[in-house]
């Protein structure tokens, strides 16, 4: 194994056992359930969203560690972005995790990359995006 390959799993294992953003927030002005069928990972997103930016996102859920990190590193990367930054951002990444081009702009996000030669555990990666867009485009 590689030394970037280490470090990318390094990276989803810390984010599994030390999950970033995680717990219900007191208060937050979008939230959205999200459910993988096929494995039953589960992830509800809490989200604040003041004058169009994306102010505090966490969530609470239980899944593989793939989901897990992948929630933990998203509410960290939308956190502080606009509402359109945070779709486009989610866009990158389903593109990266489809094996597609992989944007610099996803950052740490990267170290999910490998999940795109998974094809099972493609939609743990995704689960926490695919909520993030459900959260943000509600009407």
């Amino acid at each position: 194994m590689g030394l970037l390959q280490e470090l990318y799993q390094h990276t989803i294992i810390d984010h599994d056992r030390r999950p970033r953003n995680y717990g219900e927030p007191a208060s937050y002005s979008h939230s959205q359930e999200g459910l993988n069928p096929s494995c039953g990972d589960e992830v509800t997103l809490y989200l604040q969203v003041e004058d169009g930016q994306v102010r505090g996102a966490s969530f609470v859920g239980q899944g593989c560690a793939i989901s897990r990190a992948a929630a933990s590193m998203m509410t960290g990367a939308v956190r502080g972005r606009s509402v359109t930054e945070a779709l486009e951002l989610a866009g990158k990444f389903r593109t990266m995790i489809h094996g597609g081009e992989v944007d610099p702009a996803l950052g740490d996000l990267q170290a999910l990359q490998g999940v795109s030669q998974l094809h099972a555990r493609v939609k743990c990666a995704t689960l926490p995006w695919v909520t993030l867009e459900q959260a943000l485009t509600a009407a």
